[in-house]
């Protein structure tokens, strides 16, 4: 998971991106949240030099060093 391979735990990456910690959570239970939730989310995880990689049969993330 991007965020633990940055050292944050749930809450700071809410507050980080400006989400509620239920919404987090919800996401990363692969649980619907709202477009701009999602949006803030990655943003603030690719500020940080979070990659996404998708395939037609593997999603990954990595997390520059």
């Amino acid at each position: 998971m991007a965020r633990v391979g940055l050292g944050w735990r749930a809450k700071d990456l809410a507050e980080k991106a400006d989400v509620g910690t239920a919404t987090l959570a919800r996401f990363e239970l692969g649980k619907d949240i709202s477009d701009e939730s999602l949006q803030k989310i990655t943003t603030t995880l690719k500020a940080q030099g979070v990659q996404f990689t998708a395939s037609r049969l593997r999603v990954g993330v990595s997390v520059k060093a």
